[in-house]
């Protein structure tokens, strides 16, 4: 996986939902206390979310990703209709600077990796031995 392609910028491997968040609200230029006000909620919650410290309820999802433009899906999860990279070519928001968030998407990404790595090299081992690996029904 490439986490500079801009299909993949904001996966969930990559980023977090906190990171999406703070690239849509800043895409749709709202300030954070801004789309605090208009979700009717304290900035200290859009803070939280933004910073992966808390989750917005589903009712609030669903406000946000029709606020933001964005789906709902995307949010969660970075597929879906959404943004395809920032702006400035890095992550947008608090937790961009967060050291920890930091070192979790360095992981996420070596996760990702090896989870590729290990399923080509499952791929060669099931083309080496047969369909011996198939389950009768």
């Amino acid at each position: 996986m490439d986490a500079e392609s801009p299909e993949e910028w904001f996966s969930s491997d990559v980023a977090t939902m906190g990171d999406r968040l703070a690239a849509a609200r800043d895409t749709a230029g709202l300030t954070q206390k801004a789309l605090a006000s208009r979700l009717g909620i304290k900035l200290s919650t859009v803070q939280a979310w933004e910073e992966d410290r808390s989750e917005p309820r589903s009712n609030r999802l669903q406000m946000l990703a029709g606020m933001l433009n964005v789906s709902l899906m995307w949010l969660l999860t970075g597929q879906g209709d959404g943004l395809t990279g920032p702006q400035t070519g890095k992550p947008n928001g608090a937790a961009a600077d967060n050291p920890l968030l930091q070192s979790l998407r360095e992981i996420r990404h070596c996760v990702a990796d090896l989870d590729a790595r290990l399923s080509r090299l499952e791929a060669a081992l099931t083309g080496t031995e047969g369909k011996s690996d198939e389950r009768s029904a």
